[in-house]
């Protein structure tokens, strides 16, 4: 990466510390204010980032001058709202003496002296200035030096090991080359067609998820290729929504009512869950979705003692309108997390018309007048919401629709991956089997006994537990997931807590806060419902723990409160006292436990790891692209290099769904850094015809040497080595 790549990979990260300045809430009483304005900063640059790059490509300006002139403009607008909110700031600050109000001759006040104005308190004066009272507000460094100082052993505990493992992440996130499968497949491929075409028309490619899977969070990656030439930082893009997942579930557990220590447990489960600890190094997507949606509830939680300002209805639609440009599962707890903002508003608009009808002494002896329009609001701001969700991912969806005549794409992805079948019978099965996954273990016997307790009471309720239907492709229930890996590893700690906090929180909430039964058993239905709802939707897959990574972030914080619960009532005497401490005991050991699975995860887990093979330390760059598979690191260097060295410079490109295209568009870029000229040589799009392959100048293939010959023309040479071939004219 160049100097000049670095300056500009440095302007987006200046703009969200600006805006983070600038929308500090004013309100008093805001829970984390920090945190809200953290959140509010996100959803700001997230729509900002969607919404350049649909321009940019209706425009067909993908450029990197026009994506840099983009970040300087957003930069140079949060510099002026900063100046613009310290200076308001220091004007409130400021005393104010107002000059006395004339009095008729003989008048006298209250004290017997002339009337004088007070100084005017701002009931919106900025938290981020001077208080009213006159002293200034400590600074950040002197607020956080103080939560350590007044910290306990056991807190203290908590947050060095979040921070350790958040910057071994950033280490690893920084040093390793981007190496996820998919990715290879079609995140990364879809960035480059992106550059080389300088739009986002679509394309013809074999591969239908290259344009049929929603873009959100390639879209953030694009804005980084196109600012520093390269995919060295492609990684932060997901350490990032780690950091922000973290911040928003520490936040969500604050706003159910827990203090410092219940939100450190709740970060420290999080960020030591191997599945976050691995995505946070990766160019997948689960965690860019799980962040969006974790921004949905913490504003959903804001609104349920609170009328709704439009500020926070633009961030729900923002929130709302990028986890669906990202992931369309993460629609699944939004959904039920906005008909619990609904309702809230609802029952805040119902109490304000059962106080106002209330009678009153007033001055004029009647009653206070009756709140008209909270129904009507609600109804408006929720129709904001949809509108501006609709603004964030209605060009991609318009796309799509144009395409294949459905929002949803082809009839190949509607049926891969939904349930086909919604009998009670089969939602079961299918709810145990993503359970037995999620919560899978190193001990092998436990595993094969739940798998085959799955299986003989599916049989008992007359469900095949490998149906077409409700599982995924070819793939056959059981699959081991307790490994490491990135796309597929289990969380059974994490979500066992969770799962506890939830029940806790649905039938004992007073158990955890007694003056908050309330919002604990509505965000515990509306997490419970999520889960319910995912498992009826979407069929079992081996990878599915991460598909439903969202969910666990937004369980956690009811993990974090239980846990913090627990630890509050360890000191009571007798034989309860006795209970509660082998029960204290007990979470402090699943606390280590998760504290070693974090650490392991982040040490050997794959295929980032810090130790052993395939190090991030020892591996080369491109042997770090195919730790997954190490065979085609050289198969892919050597038909590459053929290719060049003949002077081809149209390429054809033949492969199957699931093949690796990322890598041809390494080895093939241009030498002053030009995205070379790939086309397809065959299209599952029915409107994107494949190129002919004689309008080519070679020919590279991956996956199937019978299927790249019946692509080659006559007389050209084929050469294959396993997984990778190329094809040339005669004479080249």
């Amino acid at each position: 990466m160049s100097a000049a790549g670095s300056l500009l990979a440095a302007v987006p990260v200046a703009a969200v510390l600006l805006l983070t300045v600038a929308t500090r809430p004013r309100e008093a009483g805001a829970v984390a204010p920090l945190r809200l304005a953290v959140v509010r900063a996100a959803l700001l640059s997230g729509v900002y980032a969607v919404l350049v790059v649909e321009v940019l490509g209706a425009m067909h300006a993908l450029t990197r001058p026009a994506f840099a002139a983009a970040w300087l403009l957003l930069l140079a607008a949060g510099a002026t709202a900063v100046g613009v909110r310290r200076r308001r700031a220091t004007l409130l600050a400021q005393p104010r003496t107002a000059e006395p109000r004339p009095v008729p001759v003989g008048a006298v006040v209250s004290g017997g002296t002339p009337e004088t104005s007070t100084p005017a308190v701002d009931p919106e004066a900025d938290d981020s200035g001077p208080a009213s009272t006159g002293r200034a507000r400590p600074g950040l460094l002197a607020v956080a030096v103080d939560a350590w100082r007044t910290a306990g052993r056991g807190e203290r505990l908590l947050a060095g090991t979040v921070a350790g493992l958040v910057l071994v992440e950033l280490l690893v996130a920084l040093l390793a080359e981007p190496n996820n499968f998919d990715s290879q497949t079609y995140h990364l491929p879809k960035v480059e067609h992106w550059v080389a075409q300088g739009g986002l028309d679509f394309w013809p490619t074999a591969i239908h998820r290259q344009v049929t899977i929603p873009p959100g969070a390639e879209y953030l990656l694009l804005h980084l290729r196109l600012l520093t030439g390269g995919d060295q930082l492609y990684n932060l893009v997901q350490w990032a929504a780690g950091v922000l997942c973290l911040l928003v579930a520490a936040r969500i557990t604050g706003q159910l009512g827990g203090g410092r220590r219940a939100q450190l447990l709740t970060a420290f489960v999080l960020a030591t869950t191997p599945m976050v600890v691995l995505q946070a190094t990766s160019t997948q997507t689960d965690l860019v979705c799980a962040a969006w949606v974790a921004c949905v509830a913490t504003l959903v939680l804001d609104g349920l003692r609170r009328r709704t300002g439009w500020g926070t209805l633009l961030g729900l639609g923002a929130a709302t309108g990028l986890t669906a440009v990202t992931k369309t599962s993460g629609l699944i707890a939004v959904g039920p997390l906005l008909v619990l903002w609904g309702l809230a508003q609802l029952r805040l608009t119902l109490a304000g018309s059962a106080a106002s009808a209330a009678p009153t002494t007033t001055t004029g002896g009647g009653r206070r007048p009756r709140p008209v329009g909270g129904l009507a609001r609600t109804v408006t701001g929720s129709v904001l919401i949809l509108l501006v969700a609709a603004v964030v991912v209605g060009p991609f969806l318009a796309r799509v629709t144009a395409e294949f005549g459905h929002p949803l794409g082809p009839p190949r992805l509607r049926e891969s991956i939904p349930m086909e079948r919604h009998d009670p019978p089969s939602i079961l099965v299918n709810a145990l089997r993503i359970g037995h996954t999620a919560f899978d273990t190193p001990l092998a016997p436990l595993r094969r006994a739940g798998a085959e307790a799955i299986i003989d009471g599916a049989g008992v309720i007359g469900v095949d537990p490998q149906d077409r239907a409700i599982t995924f492709g070819r793939e056959i229930f059981p699959e081991p997931a307790w490994y490491p890996d990135e796309d597929r590893v289990a969380f059974p700690l994490a979500g066992a807590l969770a799962l506890i906090g939830a029940v806790v929180a649905l039938a004992r909430p007073r158990r955890i806060d007694p003056e908050r039964t309330g919002p604990l058993r509505a965000y515990a239905v509306v997490v419970l419902t999520a889960v319910l709802l995912h498992t009826s939707m979407i069929k079992w897959q081996p990878w599915g723990n991460r598909l439903i990574l969202y969910a666990l972030v937004l369980a956690v914080p009811l993990a974090g409160l239980w846990l913090d619960a627990l630890l509050r009532r360890h000191a009571y005497p007798g034989r309860l006292g006795a209970r509660r401490s082998v029960a204290t005991l007990a979470a402090v050991a699943v606390l280590a436990a998760s504290a070693l699975a974090g650490v392991l995860a982040v040490s050997y887990g794959f295929p980032r790891r810090l130790v052993g093979t395939g190090s991030v330390f020892t591996t080369s760059d491109w042997d770090t692209r195919f730790v997954r598979r190490p065979e085609w690191a050289d198969e892919f260097r050597w038909a590459a290099a053929a290719v060049r060295d003949s002077g081809a410079r149209r390429i054809g490109l033949v492969q199957q769904n699931d093949n690796w295209e990322y890598p041809w568009w390494l080895l093939l870029r241009q030498p002053d850094g030009r995205s070379p000229d790939l086309v397809s040589l065959q299209s599952v799009l029915p409107e994107r015809p494949p190129a002919d392959p004689g309008s080519v100048d070679g020919i590279v293939c991956t996956g199937s040497k019978p299927a790249c010959a019946k692509l080659v023309p006559a007389g050209w040479r084929l050469e294959f080595r396993g997984y990778v071939g190329y094809a040339l004219p005669p004479g080249r």
